[in-house]
C-alpha cells in the first residue's frame, strides 16, 4: 500500500567539467536535504526509518546516473530512485563535455492508518 506523501523537497546540481551526471544528481539530492531540517518522523511519532522516499531525478541522460550511489546519500529511510529525461547540458565554448545540470524532487511518504 503507497504511503501518504507529506513533503516533497527540490534541489539542483552540477557537473561543471566532468560531464558527470550521477555526481550532479548526488548535489542536486544535497542541495534540497541540507536546505532543511524537517523533523517529519518524529512529529508522527515515527521512526526515521519509516520513511518512504520517493527521489526523481531530471537529466539529459538519465542511463549516465548511478541510482544506488544516489540513494546512498540518505541515511535513514526506503528509498527509491528514479533518473528520468530532464536537466540540462550547456554546451562549452571550448568543445569539451557540457556542463550538466541535474534537478531533484525528494517525496516523503509514510504508512498512515485512515489515509
Amino acid at each position: 500500500m503507497p504511503g501518504k506523501r507529506l513533503l516533497t523537497e527540490f534541489g539542483q546540481g552540477t557537473s561543471l567539467r566532468r560531464q558527470d551526471y550521477t555526481e550532479a544528481a548526488i548535489r542536486a539530492v544535497k542541495d534540497a536535504l541540507w536546505h532543511n531540517s524537517i523533523n517529519l518522523a518524529e512529529l508522527f511519532g515515527r521512526d526515521k526509518s519509516d520513511m518512504q522516499i520517493e527521489v526523481d531525478i531530471g537529466v539529459a541522460e538519465p542511463d549516465q546516473v548511478d541510482v544506488d550511489a544516489v540513494g546512498a546519500v540518505f541515511p535513514y529511510g526506503q528509498v527509491s530512485v528514479t533518473a528520468v529525461k530532464g536537466g540540462l547540458d550547456i554546451p562549452r565554448s571550448d568543445g569539451k563535455a557540457p556542463t550538466v545540470i541535474a534537478v531533484a524532487a525528494l517525496s516523503v511518504s509514510f504508512e498512515m492508518e485512515g489515509a
